[in-house]
């Protein structure tokens, strides 16, 4: 540097100490300065520059400037900036359907679709050819998709037309049988027979393992009599007609006859429970326990209807003499029952209570007993005895579970099955819609068998009437029990093929055609009375119970909600935003917060500016 500029910087720094110590800032000796600089610009004015060295909790975050301009980016599509007003437009609530992060429905749609491509890239990744288009773990995930999304747009009838509350079952079964008869979609052609009745019995397990839980014992003694009065009559007095005119109608066996009786004489939970509890809720019927005492019955009823069918499909299936023959079908039922109370004892003491993960390993070991029996009676030829001891060791072991919990609170165990019957829900029914083939369905078959149907629950619904004299009902309250013993769909879905699949795995084609033919009238009975039985209870249950004011929803409501009934889709059953607000929506007030500490960052940047002095 030469002699001139030495001398012209020694000038300009006396002129910036001046020019501070004339200024109104004060300096002390004790302020620090990370660095400092003076520059003359060509006006001759002297810029003095200063960087205050801040603690490190005050300094300003990395990349802010970034950080700002994605937040002034993305600000008007986040919900929390954004929030929905109390009474918005419908162009206010489009927009603010798709805003981020996902949400609601659009949010269930994202994860429905990232969980399918996730699973689908797992199962190429294992087994190649097998999860590619053609193969069938490619159909099944599509099934298990696409009937699960069948069954959310059916429960949306409910708001358009709020007497008639479909169950999500329907849909289900619908995009099943659309799967197997449209051209050009029938994708569940590709699932190997093996596949499907392996998948249907995991289903089956489920449902029974569901059931034996769900058995109250102190329900059960309180309300024993008219319990088993209402399950047992209607059952095996439809179970005999229906018997009676398919043997005289379709030419069925008497075996068959009483085969196809239990198939379509049990009632299902899945559509009564969730119409008697919105009933509860409101107050109809609870002041004399009606809707505890269709529920408590609908169990038992499932129980009778899939040991009878149990029992009858031994007989049917027995080989040798006919001492045998008879002896068969009741001795698979009391092995079921024995072998069922032996593993649910073995459940009380294993795993031990002390265990840290207790509600895994007893949820696995519940499980893989259950499967074990349906499956292991299945290859035994003692298919009879599978269901029963399934359902009886869930029974058992639930006896021992529940004094551990206090009373009306939820065993978890529960609620680990309730899932699980969410996945499997829409396998068994896309499956069973799946299994009926409209183009080789014969018109009699289908003629024939719905008056069976009529037969049996007209039936039905003269004992059920009757089963609940001598009782404290009256007359209106009476004739309410026949239409909520009218739906039928779970234990249908879930038996309904198994004489079929029997037929097939033992090489007996004379036997395959009745297989069909229950199998067929199953579904007819699903599809006739889950939307009907649903619609009658809706609309009768208000004009003929009487309604209590200021109910409080007991333990039976508790216990059984409709996400464990399947009333509800997990993926969808998401709170609407229309006047609420996100559960991940911040407020105004907090959204103020969050800006006012971006300005506070911003204040931060500012003291670093340049002073003109």
């Amino acid at each position: 540097m030469s002699e001139g500029q030495t001398d012209k910087a020694r000038d300009a720094d006396g002129l910036a100490m001046q020019s501070c110590n004339n200024s109104s800032v004060k300096l002390s000796k004790d302020d620090m300065f990370s660095e400092g600089s003076a520059t003359m610009d060509q006006d001759r004015e002297v810029q003095f520059e200063i960087r205050e060295e801040l603690p490190k909790s005050e300094q300003p975050k990395k990349c802010l400037a970034l950080r700002t301009c994605c937040h002034r980016t993305f600000k008007p599509i986040q919900t929390q900036y954004n929030p929905l007003p109390e009474n918005a437009t419908f162009g206010q609530k489009v927009k603010y359907f798709f805003m981020c992060p996902p949400h609601g429905k659009v949010g269930g749609f994202l994860l429905l679709l990232f969980m399918f491509g996730i699973w689908l890239a797992v199962l190429i990744s294992l087994t190649g050819a097998e999860a590619l288009p053609g193969g069938n773990l490619f159909a099944l995930l599509v099934l298990f998709v696409a009937c699960w999304f069948g069954g959310y747009l059916v429960s949306l009838v409910k708001n358009i037309i709020p007497f008639l509350p479909l169950p999500p079952l329907l849909g289900m079964l619908i995009v099943g049988g659309i799967l197997r008869n449209v051209p050009h979609i029938a994708i569940s052609t590709d699932i190997h027979p093996s596949w499907s009745s392996g998948a249907r019995n995991m289903a089956l397990g489920i449902i029974l393992l569901r059931a034996g839980l769900g058995l109250d014992p102190s329900a059960l003694r309180k309300l024993s009599f008219v319990v088993f009065r209402l399950a047992f009559s209607p059952c095996l007095m439809e179970t005999v007609a229906d018997a009676v005119a398919s043997h005289l109608l379709l030419g069925f066996p008497w075996e068959w006859g009483f085969m196809l009786g239990f198939v379509i004489a049990a009632v299902s939970p899945a559509v009564v429970v969730p119409c008697l509890l919105s009933l509860q809720e409101q107050g109809y019927g609870v002041d004399k326990g009606i809707p505890t005492l269709v529920i408590a019955a609908a169990s038992v009823d499932d129980v009778l209807a899939i040991t009878g069918f149990g029992v009858v499909l031994g007989i049917a299936f027995s080989h040798g003499n006919l001492v045998w023959t008879l002896l068969k079908g009741p001795l698979e039922a009391v092995v079921g029952v024995a072998l069922g109370v032996v593993a649910g004892i073995i459940l009380w003491y294993f795993p031990q209570r002390s265990s840290k993960n207790l509600v895994l390993f007893r949820s696995v070991m519940l499980v893989g007993f259950g499967l074990m029996a349906i499956f292991l009676s299945t290859y035994l030829k003692w298919a009879g005895s599978g269901p029963l001891g399934c359902l009886t060791l869930a029974f058992v072991a639930a006896l021992k579970w529940r004094k551990e919990f206090k009373e009306g609170e939820q065993n978890p165990i529960e609620g680990v099955v309730g899932v699980l019957w969410m996945i499997f829900q829409p396998l068994l029914f896309g499956l069973i819609g799946a299994e009926v083939e409209i183009s080789s369905i014969d018109k009699n078959t289908i003629g024939l068998g719905l008056a069976t149907l009529g037969i049996g629950l007209a039936v039905r619904m003269v004992v059920s009437f009757l089963a609940v004299f001598f009782t404290n009902l009256n007359k209106k309250e009476r004739m309410f029990i026949p239409f909520a013993w009218l739906p039928k769909a779970t234990v249908q879905a879930a038996i309904g093929a198994k004489a079929y699949e029997m037929a097939v795995s033992e090489g007996k084609p004379e036997l395959e055609n009745l297989g069909k033919q229950i199998l067929t009238i199953a579904v007819l009975a699903i599809l006739i009375t889950a939307p009907v039985g649903a619609a009658l209870v809706t609309i009768f249950g208000p004009r003929l119970l009487k309604k209590t004011e200021n109910i409080q929803v007991g333990d039976i409501g508790d216990r059984q909600s409709h996400d464990l009934q399947g009333q509800n889709n997990p993926v969808f059953s998401v709170q609407d935003e229309s006047g609420i607000p996100d559960s991940g929506c911040i407020q105004k007030e907090d959204a103020s917060c969050q800006e006012g500490q971006l300005n506070g960052s911003r204040q931060e940047v500012s003291e670093m500016d340049s002073v003109r002095l």
